[in-house]
C-alpha cells in the first residue's frame, strides 16, 4: 500500500546526500517534497504540515555527528515523526472480565465479519477460548459467513434467529460462554451509517448493555480520508477504544493509516493485510514507519515465522539437510509454512533492502502454485526420492499436473539449487529462515 509514498520519501531524502550539514536552506526543498508526498498519499494537508513542521524544527537544531551523514540523520527524524503521527507506541487490547468481551463495529463492507474470525484465530493461538457471536441480523449471509469461519477454525459460534434483537443475542451469548467456561466473546455487528440514527442508537445500546472490555472500530484503509471522517463521526457517538485497519494489502494511497490516529485520537490496535485468517497483526507505529521508509520490519517477520516454525520441527529439518535427506515432500511442507507466514509480497516488504526492489521482482501471491501442483502429481516414492525421477516419470508427472516437461525439469533443477543453498546456510550455522531472502530472490529470478 505504501510503495508510492515510500518511493517519494526516498527521493526527497536523497537530495540531502552529499551535504555537509543540515541547514534551513538545504532542507527547504526536502521538507516541501515530503509534505507533497504525504498529501499525495491522502494524508490531510493540516496533518502533513504539522508533521513536516515538526521534522524541520528538529532538523535545524540537530548537530550531525561525523559518523552519520545528514541524509541518514534526516531519515531518522522522518521515521520518528511518522512514528509519532501513528501513535508512538503500540497500545494493547484490554481483555478484562469473565468472559472478556470485544465489540466490533464499522461500516458495511469494511470487513467486520472476516475480522471477527481473524480475532478468534489470533486469540485462539494465544491460548484463549473464544466464542464468536453473530449479531449482524440484517444481513443473513453474515450469520452463515461467521458459522463457516467458525467451522474452519474450530471455534464456537453463537447464533439465534434473525428476528431477535442484537443485544438479546449478545447477552445470551455471554451466558453461553460462562456456562462453557469460554473466556473471550467477540461480537460481530451490522454495518451502519452515522446518518442512520436508529442503527447508531442500536450499537450504542449494545455497548451500554454489554459493557465490553474493548470496542474496536473497523476501517477500510482503501477508503482514504473518508475512513478518517467516518471514524471521527462514529467516535463521537460510540466512543470506541481502538481502530482496526483492514485491506492494507490494497493499492490505495494509505493516508488513513497515517492520519487516523492524530485526527480521532484513538490508537490503531490491529492491521489486516489479506483474506487469510492469519493475516492479522498487532499495529506497531515504529515498525510501520520503518516499512514506509523502506527499512523493512524484521521483528514482525520473525514473530510471524516463530508462529509457524517450532524448535522441534526446525531441528528435524536441519538434521535432514545435514544428512542429505531433504526431499520434495519436505519442500512442499516448507512452501505451506511460508504461505502461512503471509503473502510473498508482504514478506519481502518486511526484509531490509528487498522492499525497495520489490516492484522490479516478478513476485506473485501464487508464486509457488506450479511447484505445489507438480509435486502433488508425483507418487510418494518420487517425492521422497527425487533422484529416481527419470524422463518417463517426468512425462507422466507433466501430464498429471497439466504442466510442460520444461516446467517439471525447471522445478527439479530449482530443487537441486535450493538443496545446495540450504547446505551452505547450515554449514555457516544459520537457521533456515535466515536463507529465505536468498531463496526468494533465486526463485523469482528463474
Amino acid at each position: 500500500m505504501f510503495q508510492s509514498l515510500s518511493a517519494n520519501l526516498e527521493r526527497a531524502i536523497k537530495s540531502l546526500k552529499g551535504q555537509g550539514r543540515i541547514t534551513e536552506i538545504n532542507i527547504a526543498a526536502t521538507i516541501k517534497e515530503i509534505r507533497r508526498s504525504l498529501v499525495q498519499a491522502d494524508v490531510h494537508y493540516k496533518v502533513a504540515k504539522q508533521v513536516t513542521d515538526a521534522i524541520k524544527q528538529k532538523a535545524i537544531g540537530t548537530n550531525v555527528l561525523t559518523s552519520v551523514s545528514p541524509g541518514q540523520l534526516f531519515t531518522k527524524l522522518v521515521q520518528d515523526a511518522l512514528t509519532d503521527l501513528m501513535g508512538g507506541i503500540h497500545t494493547e487490547v484490554r481483555l478484562t472480565g469473565h468472559p472478556a468481551v470485544i465489540l466490533v463495529a464499522g461500516l458495511q463492507g469494511a470487513g467486520k465479519t472476516t475480522l471477527v474470525g481473524k480475532l478468534g484465530h489470533y486469540y485462539q493461538k494465544k491460548n484463549k477460548s473464544p466464542l464468536l457471536v453473530a449479531c449482524d441480523l440484517y444481513r443473513p449471509a453474515a450469520v452463515e459467513q461467521l458459522e463457516t469461519l467458525g467451522a474452519q477454525l474450530n471455534i464456537n459460534v453463537y447464533t439465534e434467529p434473525l428476528e431477535q434483537k442484537p443485544y438479546t443475542v449478545a447477552q445470551n451469548a455471554i451466558k453461553e460462554a460462562k456456562s462453557k467456561a469460554l473466556d473471550l466473546v467477540i461480537v460481530d455487528t451490522a454495518g451502519r451509517l452515522t446518518t442512520d440514527e436508529e442503527m447508531m442508537q442500536e450499537i450504542c445500546m449494545l455497548k451500554e448493555r454489554l459493557t465490553p472490555s474493548e470496542t474496536l472500530f473497523v476501517v477500510d484503509a482503501m477508503a482514504g480520508q473518508d475512513a478518517v471522517t467516518t471514524a471521527q463521526a462514529f467516535n463521537e457517538k460510540l466512543n470506541f477504544d481502538g481502530v482496526v485497519l483492514t485491506k492494507l494489502d490494497g493499492d490505495a494511497r494509505g493516508g488513513a493509516a497515517l492520519s487516523i490516529r492524530s485526527v480521532v485520537h484513538k490508537p490503531i490496535k490491529f492491521i489486516s493485510t489479506g483474506e487469510k485468517m492469519q493475516d492479522l497483526d498487532l499495529f506497531h507505529p515504529d515498525r510501520m514507519a520503518s516499512r514506509i521508509l523502506g527499512m523493512g520490519d524484521v521483528i514482525s517477520f520473525v514473530e510471524r515465522a516463530e508462529a509457524v516454525y517450532n524448535e522441534t520441527q526446525q531441528r528435524s529439518l536441519q538434521q535432514k539437510i545435514k544428512t542429505n535427506q531433504f526431499n520434495l515432500e519436505d519442500l512442499d511442507k516448507q512452501i505451506q509454512k511460508i504461505e502461512k507466514i503471509g503473502s510473498i509480497k508482504e514478506m519481502v516488504a518486511m526484509l531490509p533492502g528487498l522492499g525497495k526492489a520489490m516492484p522490479a521482482l516478478p513476485l506473485e501471491d501464487d508464486l509457488f502454485k506450479n511447484c505445489k501442483v507438480i509435486i502433488a502429481s508425483m507418487t510418494v516414492k518420487e517425492r521422497r526420492n527425487p533422484h529416481i525421477i527419470d524422463q518417463s516419470r517426468r512425462e507422466r508427472i507433466a501430464r498429471g499436473s497439466g504442466k510442460t516437461i520444461q516446467e517439471v525439469n525447471q522445478l527439479l533443477k530449482q530443487f537441486d539449487v535450493i538443496c545446495k543453498m540450504m547446505k551452505k546456510v547450515h554449514k555457516k550455522g544459520s537457521n533456515l529462515l535466515g536463507s529465505l531472502p536468498s531463496l526468494l530472490k533465486k526463485r523469482s529470478a528463474s
